[in-house]
């Protein structure tokens, strides 16, 4: 991996909270830098509008009813400057730059240069990528994939970015071709909620609504750094305290966001004034949040505070998980966890206030482990026990990453679809969708290596950089006779590829999209299942650019061609076509056109809200899952990986992460001070990181050692610069998500 620069961070103080005049004049400088004052504040006024379009950043919900003017954050407007920035990337850059002169560039680097504009090829043997046709890498593409033993060899992963009416067609396409290899990058981050929340409350979705979020008693935000990683959710949760609610924070490090919010859209939080967020926060040690958890539940139990009526009528499994609760020792709980007695009684008391309504709030901080599955049975525990969900101010709120991975699952994105979409595909298409399950995305990676597969197709995203074990997913792409990427921008997988590999640059969320019969405009899920239009206003960056969508359908008409049902060009001349579709195979959709249409979209239904279980028994079940924590070596610590506050995913908008109080600088660690004096490790010098698995050793060199607030034996460290590390068979159980925030480390001074 290259270096920015070779010299150390800045490094001050970590801030006390989020958002104020310093986000507002961030947000300004990206903009006006990259897209300049007319097209960038056109793109900002018609973010998030109810008649503009969808950030392609988080998938945090806009407000029902009132939006602000400025109805974004400071992540959003980075996301929006890198999109509508006026630079580009064509032939003549590529030209000029090898794929070895690239692969030494950084990933902020790459961003910087600007949007790809016209489609690209890199010959198996060639150094340089060259222009081609679009019509010549369709054909490129139906070819090999027409030509491979078995549809199974194909492997179609999509970015949760893809809008809904894109990620039907893709999957309709790829089903009739004959595979269900659909990895997305939902197998790396909420997998491991959606496995759990089907088994306990039946739905893979939130529960909750930002109403409910306005009125709970008591919010607990676990493992979660809403400030960096969902803005505007600070807004949500000021509101919350300003009701009388709380705000309980659960995370290895202090973050800012968590602590407090100064509001960029008030003259008190442009002064500075901020509001107080958490009134609680425990530093749990990474991976000790099942301990936590199960302390409260058997807190909870010894009060007595059941919701005695709601555990008889709507849930099983109660004396299971009292049992394993009555077992468990507090004393061990405590020291797993890393947070005391005391401070669990009084997050009991929080949680037990009121009416007890209770929201629980996650992220990659519980999905990304091995037990994570148990973890979030174990949030869903808590609630059932005192009957918090299915009712106002109370449920499970996974927060989603990407602006529509949950829409993309809802409308087929998966490899393991159940069987009453596939069988309304079949009715609906005449066709016949495979049954055996797919890869998901280790399991591609996996295949990929061994030569199992060999047409890697991805619709957005930068899969090397997202994925686990990045040497050894390189390696996986490299043994592919083809790689294709549709992109808005250039990334590091297009420059590990396959023998010959295809750039198809594709409009941004942005961007107005023109077909036959007119504008168009596309839609999305958020996090609470609210299903909105997104209609890109701004003029394409190249005239060159096609639609996810039409990109989509003209490589479904170069590999398997029309049907007597499917017309895959037709379908592109209004995307209301798409939509027809969509209602006919998805429940909950229809009438899809005219819902969609209402200002702020439609809610899909949820049954959860209802306290109606879609689950084998028609009740909420309690998990009882055995206390299970990742341990390692007497000497190591145990590393996560997290995001700096100047990137989204894998896009580094910037080098600093301001909250963090880190500035010019993406390879360093976090770590415990009494860690560094330990093993004789000063402030701000290198060290060489080494991850231990059953499979052998992996290292990274030269990060600089940062003195953090983060309990002993913990550490954590910036991705994708610590992908490295992440052994790519270390996942959690039933969910297949890699272990992200479990990484077993040592480290010492760089040589």
């Amino acid at each position: 991996m290259p270096f920015e620069k070779n010299t150390p961070p800045k490094v001050g103080k970590p801030k006390k909270s989020a958002a104020g005049a310093a986000a507002v004049a961030s947000s300004m400088n990206h903009v006006m830098r990259t897209a300049g004052p007319v097209r960038g504040t056109k793109a900002l006024l018609e973010l998030n509008q109810k008649d503009g379009f969808d950030c392609p950043s988080c998938a945090w919900p806009d407000p029902d009813d009132h939006r602000a003017v400025t109805e974004f954050c400071e992540n959003g407007a980075k996301a929006i400057a890198s999109e509508a920035t006026t630079k580009q990337i064509d032939r003549s850059f590529f030209r000029k730059h090898s794929v070895a002169d690239l692969l030494e560039k950084s990933d902020y680097w790459h961003d910087q240069q600007g949007r790809l504009v016209e489609p690209m090829v890199l010959r198996e043997g060639a150094t340089h990528y060259e222009p081609i046709d679009w019509n010549a890498a369709f054909e490129l593409v139906g070819s090999q994939l027409k030509s491979l033993d078995n549809p199974d060899e194909a492997i179609f992963y999509t970015s949760g970015r893809a809008s809904n009416e894109a990620a039907f067609l893709y999957q309709l396409f790829i089903r009739h071709y004959g595979t269900n290899n659909l990895p997305d990058c939902s197998n790396m981050c909420h997998e491991s909620s959606g496995t759990a929340m089907k088994q306990a409350v039946g739905i893979g979705k939130g529960t909750v609504t930002l109403d409910d979020i306005h009125e709970a008693d008591t919010v607990i935000c676990i493992g979660q750094n809403p400030g960096t990683n969902h803005p505007r959710m600070l807004s949500s949760l000021e509101t919350c305290v300003e009701n009388g609610g709380k705000i309980i924070a659960i995370n290895p490090l202090k973050e800012a966001g968590l602590m407090g919010f100064a509001h960029p859209q008030k003259i008190s939080g442009m002064m500075g004034k901020s509001t107080q967020l958490a009134t609680q926060y425990l530093q749990v040690k990474v991976n000790g949040d099942l301990a936590l958890l199960r302390a409260l539940g058997k807190e909870i139990f010894e009060r007595d505070a059941l919701d005695h009526d709601f555990i008889a009528n709507h849930t099983n499994g109660i004396d299971a998980y009292r049992n394993v609760c009555a077992a468990a020792d507090y004393d061990d709980l405590c020291k797993r966890s890393g947070v005391s007695r005391n401070d669990v009684s009084e997050l009991a008391d929080s949680v037990l206030s009121g009416d007890k309504k209770l929201i629980t709030c996650w992220a990659m901080g519980l999905t990304q482990h091995k037990n994570a599955v148990a973890t979030i049975r174990e949030v869903a525990n808590i609630h059932l026990l005192i009957g918090a969900i299915g009712r106002p101010g109370a449920g499970l709120c996974p927060v989603r990453g990407h602006s529509n991975v949950q829409g993309d699952r809802t409308v087929g994105i998966y490899e393991k679809m159940p069987e009453p979409f596939l069988a309304a595909q079949d009715k609906e298409f005449a066709m016949t969708c495979p049954r055996e399950h797919g890869y998901d995305t280790v399991e591609a990676i996996l295949a990929m290596h061994q030569g199992d597969a060999k047409v890697f197709f991805a619709l957005g995203g930068n899969f090397l950089q997202a994925t686990p074990d990045t040497h050894f997913t390189g390696q996986a792409l490299q043994n592919c006779d083809l790689s294709c990427q549709v992109s808005t921008k250039l990334n590091r997988s297009h420059l590990i590829t396959g023998k010959t590999a295809l750039i198809l640059p594709c409009l941004g969320r942005s961007e107005r999209d023109t077909q036959i019969e007119g504008d168009q405009f596309v839609t999305c899920e958020n996090s609470m299942g609210i299903v909105h239009l997104s209609k890109g206003k701004l003029e394409p960056s190249s005239p060159e650019l096609l639609s996810e969508p039409d990109i989509v359908a003209r490589l479904a008409e170069a590999t398997v061609g029309n049907t007597e049902k499917i017309n895959w060009r037709w379908l592109i001349g209004n995307y209301d076509r798409i939509r027809n579709l969509i209602e006919k195979i998805v429940p909950g959709f229809a009438p899809y056109n005219k819902q969609v249409r209402q200002p702020g979209g439609f809610y899909l239904p949820n049954d959860t809200k209802r306290r109606v279980w879609n689950t084998p028994s028609n009740k909420a079940e309690f998990g009882a899952a055995d206390m299970d924590q990742f341990e390692v070596a007497d000497g190591h610590l145990v590393l996560q990986t997290l995001r700096s506050h100047d990137q989204y995913n894998t896009t580094i908008y910037g080098l600093n992460d301001r909250y963090r109080g880190i500035g010019m600088g993406r390879r360093i660690i976090f770590l415990n001070p009494e860690d560094m004096a330990t093993r004789d490790i000063s402030p701000v010098s290198l060290v060489d990181i080494t991850s231990y698995w059953n499979d052998g050793e992996r290292h990274v060199e030269k990060f600089y050692a940062i003195p953090y607030d983060i309990p002993a034996g913990t550490a954590a460290a910036y991705f994708p610069e610590a992908n490295p590390l992440i052994p790519v068979n270390s996942t959690a159980l039933e969910s297949n998500t890699p272990t992200s925030k479990s990484i077993e480390i040592s480290i010492q001074s760089s040589s």
